[in-house]
């Protein structure tokens, strides 16, 4: 039960977002620009920003060659672009918000692994090169074959490589830091290990339930408006929602002697990704191996994919070099039948902006703008 001076003093708030990753932290960072005399309080469920935002491999995605071919199977060459503008967009946003050395920001380009079997998709690079032209002024691929030895890579493994030149890194853990600390120098707070249980619309607020670790009852917060950003667990509040979560499962190996594999790495169409970092090889992907287990919200490890990935280390990534796996770990990431996110007033008091399509990295700062925007349509 709360006291007099908790009810009065730390409950009421303009508005509350639900989800610290990067959506919801530079959801909170827009409307306090935009609204500097409003109270703002963020709830994350985790004692750190739990989900992927924090678990990721650090990739600021673009888009590879085969992924653009494969989403043009099932959408128009617009949907593509805007689809590519949108991560184009966010990844400039988050660094106009940081600055690139508060990131780890690094815009060497990516490197996309071609096997025997793909060889055919090289024959429409031109074409998605023509397509993206006209937002970039330069192609956004090339064929760099002569850097597959460089990399430890064998010819008969790997059979062709190509440059992305649009793309990047970041270190995650250093740019969610930052983020955080931006966001607590505009005076807006941050209650962590606070689960959100329910929200309810009243007439003029909204009601959001919270667990309370140390009591047996709830906690009632109470905002003008409630923005909801906490992308594959938002199915829990908004069960009509086509969110479906997706699990991706990671590692990273200890350091490497004499590691030849330097700088950021795709294949198979997106769903595996691999890069060096600290002398280490980190290495995520597979989900495509087991989609109906990966459908869960639960951070756990899938041995099946997990074991996939230390196989592709040894015959792929890695062949004929000794490496000692240092640690695995799982992120929550959301999909839906469309790629692209939601991004909408839900209600009169509830905003959404949710379903990342593992894309959290490049568009999350783009869909927080966007959401924060939808706001002056109430006021």
């Amino acid at each position: 039960m709360l006291s007099i001076w908790e009810r009065n003093n730390f409950t009421s708030y303009n508005y509350i977002i639900i989800g610290s990753g990067i959506v919801g932290l530079t959801t909170a960072y827009y409307l306090k620009k935009k609204n500097p005399n409003k109270s703002i309080l963020v709830l994350e469920r985790g004692l750190i920003p739990t989900g992927a935002s924090t678990k990721n491999a650090g990739f600021a995605c673009m888009g590879s060659l085969t992924e653009i071919l494969d989403d043009l199977k099932t959408s128009t060459e617009q949907e593509v672009v805007d689809l590519f503008l949108l991560r184009k967009k966010g990844l400039s946003r988050l660094q106009s918000i940081l600055g690139p050395e508060n990131m780890g920001y690094k815009a060497n380009g990516s490197y996309e692994l071609f096997f025997q079997s793909e060889l055919d998709d090289l024959n429409r690079l031109s074409q998605i090169n023509k397509l993206l032209f006209p937002y970039l002024n330069q192609n956004a691929f090339s064929i760099c074959n002569e850097k597959i030895a460089d990399f430890g890579f064998t010819k008969e493994a790997v059979r062709a490589l190509v440059c992305n030149h649009c793309e990047g890194e970041i270190d995650t853990g250093l740019m969610m830091k930052n983020l955080i600390q931006k966001i607590l120098q505009l005076g807006i707070e941050i209650k962590t290990g606070c689960e959100v249980l329910s929200f309810q619309e009243r007439n003029q607020h909204v009601e959001i339930v919270c667990k309370d670790p140390l009591a047996k009852d709830s906690i009632i917060f109470k905002a003008s408006k409630l923005f909801i950003c906490n992308n594959a667990f938002a199915k829990t509040l908004l069960p009509e929602a086509d969110i479906v979560p997706g699990r991706g499962q990671v590692l990273i190996t200890k350091p490497i002697e004499g590691l030849k594999c330097k700088g950021i790495f795709h294949f198979d169409r997106g769903y595996y990704y691999f890069r060096e970092y600290q002398g280490c090889i980190l290495f995520g992907g597979g989900r495509n191996l087991d989609f109906k287990t990966e459908t869960s919200t639960d951070f756990t490890l899938n041995q099946k994919i997990q074991e996939d990935l230390i196989s592709k280390l040894q015959n792929l990534i890695l062949p004929q070099q000794p490496f000692e796996i240092d640690m695995q770990w799982t992120g929550i990431m959301a999909f839906g039948k469309s790629k692209r996110p939601i991004i909408k007033q839900h209600s009169e008091n509830v905003f959404v902006g949710v379903r990342m399509g593992g894309m959290g990295v490049a568009i999350g700062s783009e869909v927080a703008y966007q959401l924060s925007d939808l706001l002056k349509n109430t006021q």
